[in-house]
């Protein structure tokens, strides 16, 4: 196959593949794995030799080291220090050295087969010591528990891992080095480690400010993304000049761009570059994966799958445990964190190539990381109930926690249930609280709602999407709700089950902007308030007032555009940068300018006698600048410009009916 072929088919297998896992709600990254298993060499062939892939794919793993480093800053570090460097050291030394232990041992039994336990044993550590966080920092984030007490502790344990990355990376190339020159080896990659890393931590961090600077100031795209990319790849050639890996370079670039204030910038800039890398590089790990030798082996798979996953996660619940953590919290801690992840993937990808592993354990290894990050999703939908069951005090501690919000609204009638007590929330709390009216905030931050709690604010630490939750706030003695959040999945569950139990209360909702406005009314609510045309509103109202509009007419104009249900603003003239343009917004209602030319067929008609296929005329602009109603008897002549108002297809519609192109 030429290149542009294995270019197309890399392409539509992993379209095909992530649409399908993406369908199932399942994490990308499986579906590029699987894509590279069949299309690989040791099922359906078509994509050949996957060497001929590597080199590009392991750009993916540089820009993934990339986006670590911008994660890694020293105050979040500082803030967690127990955490990481508790939690997190204790299960990461802890799970190396178990796995390591155990290596020795199959060494001593089995010494003809298992020929080198310690590297064998330090590879595997490594890998199964990590847990995924792309798919757990998305787990977290749908059920929103990130700031909740055990997604501190998870996230916690995940930036360690993410630094243990580092070391890692140094240590795997050098246990390739006979048994007798280990140690020095190891001693002199250490030495050019702390080496490069002063060098490049302390006279980067002098030089690269300044630099970027200079580069904003010529306000080009373009100069900004190619300076970013010579940075990365850079630094990555240096490490691997030095005798070190190109993910530690991408890694140490990550880091010093952190400091920078072009972190996020940054961020958003390198995101499709390591999301398309690190895909490809996915892909052609799958492509290495001998499904043969897993069906031949399908018990080794299994006990590789399962066997880790139970000791990883009794050595977080035994660290927990020594922390003074809660026995519900430590095992839902653990529970979270024992799968495996991506960077065992990237970790058994840098042993194969320093042939570290057997061949057959390296497929055998490799289906049991993906099977088990498989796994994840699914053991998230099971966690409550897991704990619920073997931890008898969380039951206790459920009912302390029901008790103390219904402590809160027992006395109390016709109060308003504030979801999220965030900046929107608080501002809403202060308003109620100024006139005279009762409220009960729920929010799952436990930081915010101890600091709030302590100033006299009536706020307890709920989750509003849980019917129990909801009940004891009073919901069926409320006289409203408002959910001031911005995640509509948790939104569209909190209105189900009021409307299941209590429908008679109104509920205000905030969105980002209008799109799913007709979805979240739908399933329920009272009233939705957009945020983009709040401020559009907002915006306009100041606007009119400074350019001397009387006070009281702009005031009847904002009343008449919010009793009109923002219809009007809703209709809008899309843009090319439009977020999620032609998918999300393709049966929305738009605005679109078109202008008659001479011989046009609308050209001398009424505006009654014109088919626009469900499109609206809002406006008529004539050429000398006059603005006209768009009356049923209003004769159109050339130069007028009509502002269209209506869903694509319809516009396109119309503007062929009145252009006359059919």
């Amino acid at each position: 196959m030429t290149g542009l072929e294995i270019t197309l088919l890399y392409l539509i297998a992993a379209v095909l593949g992530v649409a399908l896992f993406r369908f199932l709600q399942l994490p990308a990254m499986l579906g590029y794995l699987a894509v590279g298993v069949v299309i690989g060499p040791n099922a359906l062939a078509l994509a050949g030799d996957p060497s001929t892939a590597q080199h590009l794919a392991e750009f993916g793993v540089v820009f993934l080291m990339f986006s670590i480093g911008l994660e890694f800053s020293l105050p979040k570090i500082k803030a967690m220090r127990t955490l990481v460097f508790g939690l997190g050291a204790a299960q990461v030394a802890a799970t190396i050295l178990i796995v390591l232990a155990a290596s020795v041992a199959l060494g001593w039994m089995w010494p003809r087969g298992w020929s080198r336990p310690e590297a064998y044993g330090l590879v595997l550590g490594g890998v199964f010591a990590m847990s995924s966080t792309a798919i757990l920092v998305k787990l977290l984030a749908d059920r929103l528990e990130l700031e909740s007490e055990h997604g501190r502790h998870i996230i916690g344990v995940l930036l360690f891992q993410d630094l243990a990355v580092v070391p890692l990376l140094v240590l795997i190339p050098a246990l390739a080095s006979p048994g007798r020159q280990l140690v020095m080896t190891l001693a002199w990659a250490a030495l050019k480690a702390a080496v490069v890393l002063a060098v490049i931590l302390l006279a980067g961090g002098r030089v690269l400010r300044p630099w970027l600077r200079l580069v904003v100031r010529r306000r080009s795209d373009e100069l900004f993304m190619l300076n970013l990319l010579l940075i990365t790849l850079g630094l990555a050639w240096l490490t691997q000049l030095a005798g070190l890996s190109l993910a530690l370079g991408a890694f140490l670039a990550g880091m010093l761009i952190a400091e920078t204030e072009f972190r996020h910038q940054v961020e958003a800039d390198i995101r499709p570059f390591r999301d398309v890398l690190l895909g490809l590089f996915f892909i052609t790990i799958g492509m290495l994966l001998d499904w043969r030798l897993v069906v031949a082996q399908w018990w080794v798979v299994l006990l590789l799958a399962t066997l880790p996953v139970l000791v990883k996660a009794a050595i977080v619940l035994g660290a927990e445990r020594l922390l003074g953590t809660p026995p519900g919290l430590a095992l839902r801690t653990a529970l979270w964190l024992a799968p495996a992840g991506e960077f065992g993937i990237v970790l058994l990808n840098l042993a194969a190539a320093h042939h570290l592993l057997p061949p057959a354990l390296l497929s055998s290894v490799l289906a049991a990381v993906v099977l088990s990050m498989l796994a994840a999703p699914f053991l998230a939908q099971h966690i409550d109930a897991i704990v619920l069951k073997f931890v008898a005090s969380e039951w206790m501690l459920a009912s302390l926690h029901l008790t103390d919000i219904a402590r809160q609204t027992i006395k109390i009638q016709r109060h308003v249930i504030i979801c999220g007590y965030g900046r929107c929330g608080q501002n809403l709390g202060q308003l109620l609280h100024d006139e005279g009216i009762a409220y009960v905030a729920l929010d799952l931050d436990p930081d915010r709602v101890s600091k709030t709690r302590a100033s006299g604010r009536s706020v307890v630490y709920g989750d509003a999407s849980r019917l129990s939750s909801l009940q004891a706030a009073g919901l069926t003695r409320a006289s409203a709700m408002a959910i001031t959040y911005v995640d509509q999945r948790s939104a569209l569950r909190v209105l189900q089950l009021v409307r299941a139990h209590a429908p008679q209360l109104p509920v205000i909702v905030r969105t980002r902007d209008d799109a799913p406005l007709d979805e979240l009314r739908a399933a329920g609510a009272t009233e939705v308030v957009p945020e983009v045309l709040e401020g559009a509103l907002m915006l306009a109202s100041q606007t009119m007032a400074v350019a001397g509009v009387p006070l009281q007419r702009v005031l009847t104009r904002l009343r008449a555009a919010r009793a009109e249900r923002y219809s009007l603003l809703r209709d809008y003239f899309h843009g090319i940068d439009d977020p999620g343009s032609s998918l999300e917004l393709r049966d929305k209602t738009r605005l679109k300018p078109l202008t008659l030319p001479p011989g046009a067929l609308a050209v001398g008609c009424r505006l009654e006698a014109l088919n626009l296929h469900g499109a609206q005329v809002a406006k008529v602009h004539r050429a000398d600048g006059h603005v006209l109603q768009p009356e049923p008897e209003l004769v159109l002549s050339a130069g007028d410009t009509l502002v269209l108002s209506g869903p694509p297809e319809a516009l396109a519609l119309a503007e062929d009916a009145l252009l006359g192109g059919g």
